[in-house]
């Protein structure tokens, strides 16, 4: 099952500028085709403040042979393109070992609050301190799964730090096939990975696709990756 926030951290990327309306989406999950999964995402831009809140939940045939539900939210500035987060939360249930954790921000630098249960610490963490600048993962998926204008819909990258990781996600090479647009994209793994994670695998590509929304906007419909168990697919519902 960890190909599941994987895939969903691919997804993290470009930050446009947004409306001032709250947005819903369900995503379905699948890997080699057979049903894994759904994210569901809904949040707000306002005043110049955006608030998120995302569960993914594993069904389907993986959610018959183990469940995983992670629940999150996040608040925070956001000013042109730029989202600056004042608050993360999450709660974590993998197959009945459950954790919850939250981070707060101060003038842009991450601050790990809590975890419950406490976590034991590893010579691999990364120091929060180091960290800012960043966004916590839902920020980053919640302004990357939004509409966006036409012709936004790729060449930004960015930095993302969970409370103990660092990931960077990047995008690139848009190409258009009739009305379609399609971003070629690497999930990178940047720190807080030990030795043979990062000797096993550092990149992981991914391509992302927009397809016209009846807004006029552009709308990303699928996000797709290879994992160790077959291609791994999001697709909006």
């Amino acid at each position: 099952m960890r190909m599941i926030p994987t895939l969903a951290l691919a997804a993290m990327m470009a930050l446009p500028a947004l409306p001032q309306a709250t947005e819903q989406a369900t995503y379905a999950l699948t890997i080699r085709g057979i049903s894994a999964g759904t994210l569901r995402l809904s949040g707000r831009v306002e005043g110049g403040r955006y608030s998120a809140n995302g569960t993914l939940q594993s069904g389907g045939l993986v959610g018959i042979l183990r469940t995983l539900r992670y629940d999150a939210a996040t608040q925070g500035r956001v000013s042109g393109d730029r989202f600056t987060p004042d608050t993360y939360s999450e709660r974590a249930d993998n197959n009945g070992r459950k954790r919850q954790g939250t981070m707060e921000y101060r003038a842009g630098v991450p601050q790990v609050k809590a975890y419950d249960p406490p976590r034991r610490a590893d010579e691999d963490d990364v120091n929060p301190a180091t960290q800012g600048g960043t966004v916590d993962p839902l920020t980053a998926l919640f302004a990357t799964l939004r509409d966006v204008p036409p012709g936004q819909e790729c060449g930004q990258s960015q930095r993302i730090f969970d409370g103990r990781r660092a990931t960077e996600v990047a995008l690139s090479r848009p190409s258009r096939q009739g009305d379609s647009v399609t971003c070629a994209g690497e999930y990178r793994r940047v720190a807080g990975y030990s030795a043979r994670e990062m000797a096993e695998k550092r990149v992981f590509p991914f391509t992302l696709r927009y397809d016209p929304a009846p807004n006029g906007m552009m709308r990303v419909t699928r996000v797709t990756t290879d994992t160790p168990y077959g291609q791994a697919r999001l697709t909006r519902r």
